[in-house]
C-alpha cells in the first residue's frame, strides 16, 4: 500500500470513529437523571424538617431507582448490561493508570488503535465507580428507611449521614472521571449522556432506544411523587414534622377558628 492509500485508509477509519451512534438507550438516560435530582433533592433538605417530605420521596426513589438498574443491568439493553462493560479490579487500575498518563493503547474488547479508555460503553474504571454509587445509594436509602421508622437509634442515623457523605464523595470523583475523560477523549461524556450519542462504528449502535419503557419508568416516578404529596398529613401552619405546606386549603386555619369561636 502507497502512502496515498494509506493516507485515504485513515481518513476512513477517523471518519468512522467520529460518527455518531446510539449507546445510551431512554432508560438508562432517564434514571440518570432522576438519580441526578433526586441525590440532590435528597441532599439539600437533609437538615430540614420543613421538607422532610421532599427529602425522604426522594430517598425512597433512590431506591426504587437502584431497584430498577440492577434489573435493566441483565436484562437491558447491550451497553447497560453488567456483562459489557464490568471487568477486574487489575483491568479497571490499568484503565484508570492509562487514562490519567495519557498512553496510546486499546481496551478490552476494542482494536489497538483506540484511544486509552474509549470504550463505546463504560470504560474499566468508572464501571467500578457506577457500581461504587449504586451500592452506597442503596445503603443510604435503605438506612434512611430505618431512621424514618425510628429502627436502630442513634447510630443507624449516623450510619445514614455517613453512607451519605460517602455518596457524596464519589459522586465527585465520577464527576471528575467525567470531566477527565471528555478531555482525554475529546468527546463530551455528559452531553452522550443526555441525547445517548457516542462516537462507534455503525455495526455498535444501539437498534432502539426503549423510549416506551423511559416512559414508564417516568410516570411511576410521578405518580409515586403525587401518590406521597396525596397521603401525606397536612403538616401545622407553623410547619411540623411532616414538613409540606398545608395543601388542603388551609384545613387548620378553620380549626383554629372554631375554636376561638367557642
Amino acid at each position: 500500500m502507497n502512502a496515498t492509500s494509506a493516507s485515504r485508509a485513515e481518513s476512513v477509519g477517523s471518519a468512522t470513529d467520529a460518527s455518531r451512534i446510539l449507546v445510551w438507550d431512554a432508560p438508562v438516560r432517564v434514571f440518570h437523571g432522576l438519580m441526578v435530582l433526586c441525590f440532590a433533592l435528597a441532599w439539600l433538605t437533609a437538615e430540614s424538617e420543613r421538607w422532610r417530605l421532599v427529602h425522604v420521596s426522594a430517598g425512597y426513589t433512590v431506591a426504587g431507582l437502584v431497584a430498577f438498574r440492577l434489573i435493566w443491568g441483565f436484562v437491558g439493553t447491550r451497553y447497560a448490561r453488567f456483562s459489557q462493560f464490568v471487568r477486574s479490579p487489575a483491568e479497571a487500575w490499568n484503565d484508570l493508570r492509562d487514562l490519567l498518563q495519557g498512553k496510546a493503547g486499546h481496551t478490552v474488547g476494542h482494536p489497538v488503535g483506540h484511544t486509552v479508555g474509549h470504550t463505546v460503553g463504560h470504560n474499566p474504571a468508572g464501571a467500578w465507580a457506577i457500581l461504587g454509587l449504586l451500592s452506597l445509594a442503596a445503603g443510604t436509602a435503605l438506612s434512611g428507611w430505618a431512621t424514618d421508622r425510628e429502627w436502630g437509634g442513634h447510630a443507624v442515623e449516623e450510619l445514614h449521614e455517613g453512607l451519605a457523605q460517602g455518596l457524596l464523595l464519589l459522586v465527585g470523583v465520577h464527576v471528575a472521571g467525567v470531566i477527565v475523560s471528555s478531555l482525554a477523549h475529546r468527546e463530551n461524556l455528559v452531553r452522550a449522556m443526555v441525547t445517548g450519542l457516542r462516537r462507534g462504528a455503525p455495526d455498535q449502535a444501539l437498534r432502539s432506544a426503549r423510549a416506551g419503557l423511559a416512559m414508564v419508568l417516568l410516570a411511576a416516578v410521578l405518580a409515586f411523587w403525587g401518590w406521597q404529596w396525596q397521603t401525606a398529613p397536612v403538616a401545622p401552619v407553623d410547619g411540623g414534622p411532616v414538613g409540606m405546606a398545608a395543601h388542603h386549603g388551609g384545613q387548620g386555619d378553620g380549626d383554629d377558628d372554631d375554636d376561638d369561636d367557642d
